[in-house]
C-alpha cells in the first residue's frame, strides 16, 4: 500500500521524487538540479494590486455550504457605502457562480491599455470572473492545473481595479492548485486573512478543519469561521427549525477548539437562495429580515478585523 506524504517542498533534497509527487505537473522540475527562479508575477501583481487596501480571501472545505452566496453578499454588504470601493474576484475556475449571483450574467469583459475591466454591478463595485469569458454558462472548463494557475496570474495581474478598499476572492472548494496558486501569488501583496465558510453539521466541519490547518501551513490569518445555513427561518412566522444539527457543537465549537475566530451563525432563509437566483442583494430586499441583520453583524466583523489590520503589513512567507 502506498503511504501518500505531503508535498517535500522545492527545495528538499526529495523534491519531485517521493510518492507524493506522483502525477504533480511540476515533478520533472522540480526532480531537476535547476535552481528556481523567483515567478517574476509576484512582483508584478504586488505592483498591480497596491491600489487595494484590503484582500480578502473566502474558503470553504467542501463544495455545497454557499460560499459564493457568502462572498456575493459581504460584496453587497462592503459596497453598502457609496464611497466604499468593492471588487470581486472569482477564481472557481471550473464552476463560476458569482456572475449568476451577482446579476451579471451574460456580461463581457472589455479590454483597455490599463488591463482587463472589471464587470460593475454599480459604480462601487466590480467583478472579474472566467464565467464573463465563456460563450455560454453552460460551458465546461476542462483544464488541467498549469492552465488554471495560468488564468489566476492572469487575472491578479491584468485586471484593472484602480483604487479599491476591499477585494473579495471567492475560491473553488478543497485546498488545491487554486488555493496554493492565490496565496503564492498574493504572498508579498498583503492578504488580510480567509473567511472560512462552512454549515453546522460534522460531515462538513470535517473539511473545514482541514482549510484550517491549510491557512495555519502557508501562513495565512484567519479573518474567521461563518456557519452558514445555521437553522431554517421561515419567513412568514419566523419560526427557527435545525436543518442541519450540529452533532458535535457546530462551527462555533470547532472554532474555539482549533483557535481562530468565529464571525457568527446565517441562518437559512429561502429568499436569500430567491435573491441569488435573481442577482439581488439579499441585504437591500430583505434587509429587516433576521437573515440580514445576521449577515451586517458578519460583514461588521470582517470589517472590524480589517481595520485592525491596517496598519500592519502582512506579507506571507512564499509558498512552495
Amino acid at each position: 500500500m502506498t503511504v501518500i506524504t505531503d508535498c517535500p517542498g522545492t527545495d528538499s533534497e526529495d523534491a519531485g521524487k517521493t510518492s507524493a509527487c506522483q502525477g504533480c505537473p511540476n515533478q520533472a522540475v522540480c526532480a531537476s538540479a535547476l535552481p528556481k527562479a523567483p515567478d517574476p508575477a509576484v512582483e508584478e501583481i504586488r505592483e498591480r494590486l497596491s491600489s487595494v487596501k484590503h484582500k480578502l480571501l473566502v474558503l470553504s472545505g467542501k463544495g455545497g455550504v454557499g460560499k459564493s452566496t457568502v462572498t456575493a453578499q459581504l460584496a453587497f454588504g462592503l459596497a453598502r457605502h457609496e464611497d466604499t470601493q468593492v471588487g470581486v474576484l472569482d477564481v472557481d475556475i471550473c464552476g463560476p457562480s458569482i456572475p449568476r449571483v451577482m446579476g451579471l450574467e451574460g456580461e463581457q469583459v472589455h479590454q483597455s491599455g490599463s488591463g482587463w475591466s472589471p464587470v460593475y454591478v454599480e459604480d462601487n463595485l466590480g467583478v472579474m470572473s472566467v464565467g464573463f469569458l465563456l460563450a455560454s454558462p453552460d460551458d465546461a472548463v476542462i483544464w488541467r492545473g498549469p492552465k488554471k494557475n495560468g488564468l489566476i496570474k492572469q487575472f491578479l495581474r491584468d485586471v484593472d481595479w484602480g483604487e479599491l478598499d476591499y477585494l473579495v476572492v471567492d475560491t473553488p472548494p478543497g485546498t488545491s492548485d487554486e488555493h496554493l496558486s492565490i496565496v503564492q501569488y498574493l504572498s508579498s501583496a498583503g492578504l488580510d486573512g480567509a473567511v472560512i465558510v462552512t454549515t453546522p453539521q460534522e460531515v462538513s466541519l470535517l473539511d473545514v478543519r482541514k482549510e484550517i490547518n491549510f491557512c495555519k501551513k502557508v501562513h495565512l490569518p484567519v479573518v474567521g469561521v461563518v456557519e452558514n445555513m445555521s437553522g431554517f427561518i421561515c419567513p412568514s412566522c419566523q419560526g427557527e427549525s435545525q436543518i442541519f444539527p450540529p452533532t458535535t457543537g457546530g462551527a462555533e465549537k470547532m472554532a474555539a477548539d482549533m483557535g481562530v475566530p468565529f464571525l457568527g451563525k446565517l441562518p437559512l432563509d429561502p429568499r436569500i437562495g430567491k435573491c441569488c437566483d435573481e442577482g439581488k442583494s439579499f441585504l437591500s430586499v430583505e434587509p429587516e429580515s433576521l437573515a440580514a441583520k445576521a449577515y451586517k453583524e458578519v460583514i461588521q466583523r470582517v470589517e472590524e478585523f480589517c481595520s485592525s489590520h491596517s496598519n500592519k503589513e502582512n506579507v506571507l512567507n512564499p509558498v512552495e
